[in-house]
């Protein structure tokens, strides 16, 4: 294992200072103030039937986001373990977790140029924050059990989790105020808001980075293709080792799935929102749709805090496993909520009310739970490197399913998809027994 010494105050509030830093991604860009400003202004360059051509196919506006979504994180399923394993043999993690915040925070920062005329150069800038944001959390992950004993991982990684949920939202307050003292006319605040992501992302990030160290290497002999391959040898050998660890091996089987569900959430809610609910016409409905949607997704965030912290102190009552079940349970009961009854907009802020309330507790759950399941061992990023490619593949699948069946059915039937893979992920966690000491 690492030679870090586990449980220092000063590492952990590092460590979970990251999340601070990187979450204002996945709120401000993939979920509240990105989603809105890319259905209005791609919306306006559509031809009569909804339809956009992009590199030739004539699409839905919300099937190419989650199409290039999907794109941007193949690229990261398959550097990932190449990647990892450099890290690994040359014990500089916090180099590659470097290297991707600044790549990520950088090409969010680009955004400031979209432009939905040149809809194809443009989301390229989405494509590489993607890569940059989910890359970065590879090494990142991997630090926890590295820093802090079993018993205290579920805490520290509600701790990360809630660092994340104040930032990101205290960013999203800070913009709103933005777009809306300027006044305009126009979407040039919104551009402005990007660049905000972008400094923000990269300036807390410093902090991290300049206390985390490196892991220790194993190996200096490797080079060429032995380097380069590494990381698949070692996704191969923990995909070998899961047959010795079958509370694992199970464990991982339901979180592709009901992750899958989660992500997809994440990722299409706003835009769902935005086509599927009734704002009334005219520009007087299209502010209430914004204030909404924006409202929304803060209240979110909060209750976001509030969930994660709670559903720590249950997993230390009923255990992981317990708390996660009961966390998929409620996440089926949204899905099929949103499914039957959500039309107007007050409906829109009760399911946001009991999203925040689940989002954070299952995100900071899995990780923790993943944690503790792990085996001694010094291939740590190797194991978070397989734990992110199934998070990936299963965020790839949910998000390509949901936008072939938006094509084809309409975006409202993809949500049966969603309610499927939670019911697959909540089944298959019932097979997984946890003890008191894992």
């Amino acid at each position: 294992m690492s030679n870090l010494e586990k449980n220092d105050k000063k590492l952990i509030r590092a460590w979970t200072f990251y999340d601070w830093a990187n979450s204002v991604f996945p709120l401000v860009i993939t979920s509240a103030i990105f989603p809105v400003f890319y259905e209005t202004v791609t919306a306006k360059v559509a031809d009569e039937n909804g339809l956009i051509n992009y590199y030739g196919v004539n699409l839905k506006n919300d099937v190419i986001y989650s199409f290039t979504y999907s794109f941007a994180l193949l690229i990261v399923v398959f550097t990932a373990p190449i990647l990892s394993g450099i890290a690994d043999v040359y014990g500089n993690k916090k180099t590659f977790l470097r290297l991707f915040c600044t790549l990520g925070a950088l090409s969010v920062s680009t955004l400031f140029f979209f432009n939905p005329n040149h809809l194809e150069l443009s989301m390229v800038s989405l494509i590489l924050a993607t890569i940059g944001f989910w890359s970065s959390l590879v090494y990142y992950n991997s630090y926890l059990p590295e820093i802090a004993t079993e018993d205290l991982q579920d805490s520290v990684s509600a701790k990360g989790f809630s660092m994340g949920y104040l930032g990101s939202s205290l960013l999203l307050i800070i913009c709103i105020l933005f777009i809306n003292l300027t006044k305009s006319e126009t979407f040039k605040p919104v551009y402005y808001c990007f660049l905000m992501v972008g400094a923000w992302w990269f300036g807390f990030a410093q902090y991290t980075l300049k206390i985390l160290p490196n892991n220790k290497g194993k190996s200096n002999q490797l080079s060429g293709k032995g380097v380069l391959t590494n990381g698949f040898q070692e996704i191969k050998k923990v995909l070998s080792s899961l047959k010795n660890y079958p509370m694992l091996k199970k464990f991982l089987s339901s979180y592709f799935f009901f992750n899958m569900g989660v992500q997809t959430v994440m990722v299409m809610a706003v835009l769902f929102a935005s086509k599927e609910i009734y704002w009334g016409e005219g520009e007087e409905a299209s502010a209430a749709k914004t204030k909404t949607l924006t409202l929304s997704i803060l209240l979110i965030q909060f209750l976001g805090i509030a969930g994660s912290f709670l559903f720590s102190k249950l997993s230390k009552k009923i255990g992981n496993v317990k708390a996660l079940s009961l966390a998929i349970f409620i996440w089926i009961f949204i899905c099929v909520f949103t499914y039957v009854i959500v039309r107007l907009p007050f409906h829109f802020y009760i399911v946001a009310a009991m999203v925040g309330f689940v989002m954070g507790g299952i995100q900071a759950l899995s990780r923790s739970t993943y944690s503790k399941f792990l085996p001694e061992t010094n291939d740590l990023t190797s194991y978070f490197s397989f734990y992110d490619v199934m998070e990936k593949l299963g965020m790839i699948v949910g998000t390509l399913s949901f936008g072939i069946i938006s094509q084809i059915f309409g975006m409202r039937n993809s949500v049966l998809a969603l309610i499927a893979f939670f019911v697959i992920g909540f089944l298959l966690l019932l097979r997984v027994k946890q003890s008191k000491s894992i």
